[in-house]
Formats: structure tokens, sequence, C-alpha cells
């Protein structure tokens, strides 16, 4: 087998006798490293604190992690400008956040006879989120709702 020292040196090809008494002699662990590799290879290392340094580092890497979330903008077909400019102003938001968008569209009664208007509106959002923003699941009908899913662009 392949023998690392503590510096990092490779050793060579060591016998596991021989590997494990410099081990145990430093007062240390033999530890095989890379099991698959021809020859395998083994490193002496303190193994409680092996264990701990990459416990802490799995936790750093969770901690660096952003969760995406899904936020949800609910409109009308007919939605008056105040309230439509209202729920752009909180979409820019949340893409600023870096979270994804879906813009639901809900239609009642006899707005059905008039998908056309819903499909305008959610174009026009798409319009004017292009520079910011892509869509990741164009309009859609889904029983009464319309939807559409952005999802900011990272830079």
């Amino acid at each position: 087998m392949q023998l690392i020292n503590t510096e990092g040196d490779n050793l060579g090809p060591t016998p596991i006798e021989e590997a494990l008494a410099m081990a145990v002699d430093q007062g240390l662990d033999l530890v095989e490293i890379a099991p698959n590799s021809q020859p395998p290879v083994c490193k002496i290392l303190d193994y409680g604190r092996y264990k701990y340094q990459a416990q802490k580092k799995a936790a750093e890497a969770r901690k660096k992690q952003k969760i995406v979330e899904i936020k949800e903008i609910k409109m009308r077909p007919n939605i008056d400008t105040h309230d439509y400019e209202v729920k752009m102003r909180n979409m820019l938001r949340f893409f600023e956040d870096g979270d994804k968008v879906k813009v639901t569209l809900r239609f009642r009664g006899r707005e059905m006879a008039h998908q056309d208007l819903g499909m305008k509106l959610l174009l026009k959002v798409k319009a004017e989120t292009a520079e910011i923003a892509k869509v990741e699941s164009h309009p859609k009908l889904e029983g009464r709702q319309m939807m559409m899913v952005l999802a900011p662009i990272s830079r």
C-alpha cells in the first residue's frame, strides 16, 4: 500500500505492519484514504481531528448555500395600473433577493371568455422583467388559473 506521512510526503509502497508501527510510534492513526486505487493509499493522521474538520467543512458549506424560494404574485386579468405597478415592485424586490417568482392570474366567472387579456398581461410582465429575469415555465392555463414562473438571471 502507498503511505503518506503527517506532513503530506509520499513514503511510497510500505508494508501494512510497518505503517501501523509508524502510526503507533507517533501516537496517531493509520487511515485508508483511497481504498479503490491501485495500490490503496493510507495516511498517518489523528482520525478524531480529521472527522471534526470534515464535519466543520460540511457545516460551512451548508451555511453558505442559498435556499431559493418561490414567491407567488397573484393578479386578475383586469388589474388596475397602480395595483400592477405595486406587484411589479414586489416582483423586482424578490428577484434582487434571488428568489423565483410564480405569477398567477385567476379568472372568475365570465373572465374565462377573455383569456387573451390574461395572456397579454403575462406577456407584458415577461417583457418588463426581460433584463433581470428569464422565463422558467411559459404561461399556461390550468383550470381557472394561468401561471408563469420567472427566475432571476444570475450575475
